[in-house]
């Protein structure tokens, strides 16, 4: 895609208009606004079913990455948002959120160009949910009829001070035989920067059940390496050692989608990856992919997170 400042382009079977192409969103290597779309406009097909039917967080940097360039993480519809894009009334505990849901490619490319670099998705899906006057509950400590339910768990590896790409590869490894062990089949994914996520799909069930197993693997893993694992999600003590988040499986958060972009200095992608990958890993540099090398990758192994979407996916253990 040529970098100009304003086009109208189709995308699908919508006619949209992209603004300040030229714009460099990530100054450290000259990467525009128009690779950005670029980049998503291509990934989209892969992308998409892993964030169809789920609301979504934006993090926009409209004037790039950058300690001294605002960013801003944004769950509202904004103001100016097509007709044709999916809204949803999600009532929290900060009142009633207007998320907006991307299932097709024009809202991702959409989202793009208002330099949306990553988008973040929760664990849950709205058609497990039930509105009541349009509206969907989540659940807080107690359950709520009609919550959403998770077709998901995730485990998201927090690595502490002076831990790098190499510890938290190790550490995907021990949590995958861990969830293999429990009927699962785990798939991997970077960060972007140093962390891993390992995702598995689950037979649906209340966020507050995954929440509760990933917090007995948490527990279980420090117990049987606690030089290793660390359960606390005190800083100080998170040194050296991997943390087990296990609230991203609460309904009110949310995780980095597969292929989002992130916003760092140099323009990564939150990748999954396989587990000879994961294996493999050497040096802190590892493991991290540019926009180019993901859809070189697709090209060449297709949709490495695919077991994720499964229609026959297991039960978490104590459902079974």
């Amino acid at each position: 895609m040529a970098a100009a400042r304003d086009i109208t382009t189709r995308v699908g079977h919508r006619t949209l208009t992209l603004t300040n192409l030229d714009k460099v969103l990530y100054p450290s290597v000259g990467f525009t606004k128009a690779e950005v779309i670029d980049y998503y406009a291509r990934i989209a097909p892969v992308m998409l079913p892993h964030i169809r039917d789920r609301v979504m967080t934006r993090l926009r940097f409209p004037d790039g990455v950058g300690a001294d360039r605002f960013s801003f993480y944004e769950k509202n519809a904004p103001m100016g948002t097509p007709d044709w894009v999916r809204r949803v009334n999600v009532n929290t505990s900060d009142g009633i959120i207007d998320y907006v849901v991307a299932d097709d490619e024009p809202a991702i490319v959409w989202l793009a160009n208002l330099a949306a670099l990553e988008m973040h998705v929760p664990q849950w899906t709205v058609g497990s949910a039930k509105l009541v006057d349009n509206i969907i509950s989540l659940p807080e400590l107690r359950p709520r009829s009609g919550e959403p339910l998770a077709d998901r768990v995730v485990v998201d590896l927090d690595p502490g001070a002076g831990m790098t790409i190499v510890e938290s590869a190790r550490a995907a490894l021990i949590v995958a035989a861990k969830l293999a062990e429990d009927g699962m089949i785990p798939i991997a994914q970077t960060s972007g920067s140093k962390g891993i996520q390992v995702y598995a799909a689950i037979a649906p069930t209340r966020s507050k059940t995954a929440w509760s197993y990933v917090k007995q693997l948490n527990a279980s893993l420090h117990k049987a390496q606690p030089d290793f694992f660390v359960s606390t999600m005190s800083v100080d003590q998170r040194a050296g050692r991997i943390y087990v988040d296990y609230n991203q499986n609460l309904a009110a958060r949310n995780t980095i989608a597969p292929y989002s972009m992130r916003g760092r200095e140099r323009p990564a992608v939150a990748t999954p990856v396989t587990w000879e990958e994961l294996g493999s890993v050497r040096g802190p540099d590892d493991l991290r992919f540019a926009p180019d090398e993901v859809l070189a990758r697709v090209d060449e192994f297709g949709d490495l997170a695919r077991d994720l979407l499964t229609s026959d996916a297991p039960p978490l253990p104590d459902e079974g």
